[in-house]
């Protein structure tokens, strides 16, 4: 009866493989136990024995070499002497083919199959034993005779023979047991069984007991730190605002091609004009974030690629300057926009912009505040951080992050080398590169460093 060559299951996790290489030629004579093949796995490349002896044929329709498919698959026959192939020898299927059949049909040791009787052949076969376990039995000198196959149609494999001498040497040399060892047991919960079968025709004494003691301790130990989870302080629902933070910021990191560009700037002129304002007595007094918005238009004025976002395949550049501002709520982060900015005077803005943190803070603020922004301003200086990289705010194409104003000692005369206090602050700005390249992004970083340090520059067109 002609026998089935198939792939083998050479490991727990292994569904699939890809023969390598045959190492037996179609037509020549295999004995059992020979390298037939090689089979390419995961993660190497193991041989495989003929499980039979036999002429080997390669049907023309078998996997070729280096194709992908599942344990089981039907790979060639070893046919005796006036054997024949069976009439319809099927294709291999591919990986994605396999049938749960497939699947449990080759053991782990098994590299081919008796071909199944014709239908209504009763034939009973005894079980035989391979090549592999026979050898092994040989210099094992267990009697394979009377042992019950694991393999495939009750074979008797490699690993039933020696399970057959270990069960032999425990019940010829059984493990003893010394009474003060077998209380030390019975206090530890120590299986003495157990460890008896592991030692067998040792004494098991009291050190042997602590010693298994402690192994099961420190495994228990390591299941314990897998599995039990850090305590939790609460589980906080995620609310609406926040998944929809959430997606905005998600998608800004995954769609833009961010770059951050951060300088420093003296700030100190800026801090004497707000000074100056809150000294007027004049109400509302505009804030730093105020000021900021107000010479940030004016830059966006005069670099338009920085104020500006995609519509399909084309880039719209905004025609007036509306400035997020990024504010802190408890229901999280939420953006107002300011609008025209460019075309407001300083009150007007801090008025405007109180209004608006007022809202947002009260949970008053309507879905059309918090839309139609085409560049945002984001300070965290009030946390003395210096400087950070701020996530574009889509659809916009930028955002200007600012740092805390901080007194610093810096030159202010290099040839007469004159020290003294300034107040400096970092400006970090981010862009989206797919709109804006490097050079124009530092421009208006530049520029808006300009106004930062000369108030002036823009107030003139108050």
């Amino acid at each position: 009866m002609p026998f089935e060559v198939v792939l083998p299951r050479l490991g727990w996790n292994m569904e699939s493989g890809q023969v390598g290489q045959w190492l037996k030629k179609e037509g020549e004579r295999v004995e059992a136990g020979e390298i037939l093949f090689t089979v390419e796995g995961d993660k190497a490349t193991q041989e495989v024995e003929a499980l039979d002896s036999g002429t080997l044929h390669i049907p023309s329709n078998s996997p070729p070499l280096g194709k992908e498919v599942p344990v089981g698959t039907l790979l060639a026959y070893l046919l005796e002497p006036g054997e024949a192939i069976p009439s319809a020898a099927l294709p291999a299927p591919d990986v994605e083919q396999t049938s749960a059949s497939s699947h449990a049909s080759a053991d782990a040791v098994v590299a081919g199959q008796e071909a199944s009787p014709a239908a209504g052949d009763d034939t009973q076969h005894e079980p035989t034993i391979s090549p592999r376990a026979r050898r092994v039995a040989n210099e094992l000198g267990v009697d394979w005779t009377g042992l019950t196959g694991s393999g495939r149609t009750g074979r008797i494999v490699e690993r039933d023979v020696r399970q057959a001498a270990e069960q032999r040497q425990r019940a010829a040399s059984p493990a003893s047991i010394s009474p003060v060892a077998r209380r030390a047991a019975s206090e530890l919960a120590v299986d003495v069984e157990d460890l008896a079968a592991r030692m067998p025709g040792e004494r098991i004494t009291r050190a042997d007991i602590e010693a298994e003691a402690k192994r099961v301790q420190a495994e228990k130990a390591k299941l314990e730190a897998v599995k039990v989870p850090a305590p939790i302080g609460a589980v906080v629902p995620i609310t609406k605002v926040r998944k929809t933070i959430a997606d905005r910021m998600a998608t800004s990191a995954h769609t833009v091609a961010p770059v951050t560009l951060t300088t420093e700037a003296d700030a100190t002129e800026l801090v004497r004009l707000r000074k100056q304002l809150k000294e007027d007595g004049s109400q509302p007094v505009p804030s730093y974030n105020d000021l900021l918005a107000k010479l940030v238009a004016q830059a966006l004025l005069e670099h338009p690629m920085v104020n500006a976002h995609f519509d399909g395949d084309t880039i719209v550049q905004a025609a007036t300057a509306n400035i997020g501002l990024a504010v802190d709520s408890d229901r999280g982060l939420l953006v107002p926009v300011l609008r025209d900015v460019q075309k407001k005077s300083l009150r007007q803005i801090a008025r405007e912009s109180a209004a608006l943190i007022e809202k947002v803070r009260a949970n008053r603020v309507a879905a059309d505040d918090l839309h139609g922004g085409t560049f945002t301003v984001t300070n965290l200086g009030m946390y003395e951080i210096d400087a950070f990289t701020p996530i574009i705010n889509l659809p916009e194409c930028a955002i200007l992050g600012v740092g805390r104003i901080v007194p610093k000692q810096i030159v202010v005369d290099a040839e007469a080398e004159r020290l003294a206090i300034r107040h400096m602050m970092f400006l970090s700005l981010t862009f989206d590169h797919r709109l804006v390249d490097g050079a124009p992004a530092a421009r208006f970083l530049q520029r808006v460093k300009q106004y930062v340090e000369r108030p002036f520059l823009w107030l003139v067109g108050e």
